[in-house]
């Protein structure tokens, strides 16, 4: 089994190291596992540290923002032929020991699409991303007929049917909701698998905020009814 761990990365040269080498080179029971980041447009020296690292990286000239990066890792997948590919967030908040959990379960439940939900019982929440989170979980359910408890997840396992069939049409951040409709679309068998997040004054200052929400929200609206 070909397994990519795929990280798209921006301007992430505190803690795109450290990821990397916290990352498994080999997957218990499943083989080996290539990692690649995608530095996506970067004015640091993300991608030379991640080169140091040992990832394969590929480097967009202009930052085209989550959804281009992601892009750039299905095709990536496609074109290499691998079996699995994990998304992996460059900011520190993942446990590396949970791929595992996620191939798993991709694979024992013969799923398509699994995401790694950060929102199990006991979980500390930074409230901000919380209800960011179950507003577009609601979005999901409502559009797409899928319940999540985290759809904004960007720790994630594809099986080969999505790695070749999913088509992601946007730049921005409401690719998390976009692979959804995917889901919807291809018919894919989806599950979530509870994860460890690590929230750090760093972590906290990446992803979605309050102000990004209507426009995310928007994006989704015009897509949807194009």
């Amino acid at each position: 089994m070909r397994i990519l761990i795929g990280i798209p990365a921006y301007n992430e040269s505190k803690m795109i190291g450290q990821v990397i080498s916290r990352l498994p080179k080999n997957i218990t029971g499943f083989g080996k596992a290539d990692i690649l980041v995608v530095d996506d447009g970067s004015s640091d020296n993300t991608g030379e540290i991640a080169r140091e690292k040992g990832a394969t990286v590929l480097t967009h000239l202009i930052n085209r923002g989550l959804g281009g990066a992601l892009k750039t890792i299905f095709q990536y997948a496609r074109t290499n032929g691998y079996d699995v590919l994990v998304t992996f967030d460059a900011d520190g908040q993942h446990d590396a020991k949970d791929i595992g959990k996620l191939v798993k379960l991709l694979t024992d439940k013969s799923c398509d699409f699994i995401v790694g939900t950060r929102w199990s019982k006991g979980l500390t929440k930074p409230y901000t991303r919380y209800y960011i989170n179950m507003l577009a979980n609601i979005f999901t359910y409502v559009f797409f007929n899928i319940k999540t408890t985290d759809s904004q997840s960007g720790f994630r396992a594809f099986g080969k049917k999505a790695i070749q069939s999913v088509s992601i049409s946007t730049d921005g951040m409401e690719v998390s909701s976009e692979f959804f409709r995917e889901a919807k679309r291809c018919r894919f068998k989806f599950a979530e698998v509870p994860i460890k997040a690590v929230y750090s004054v760093y972590s906290k200052g990446k992803g979605q905020s309050l102000s990004d929400a209507p426009e995310v929200f928007m994006q989704l609206l015009l897509r949807l009814l194009k």
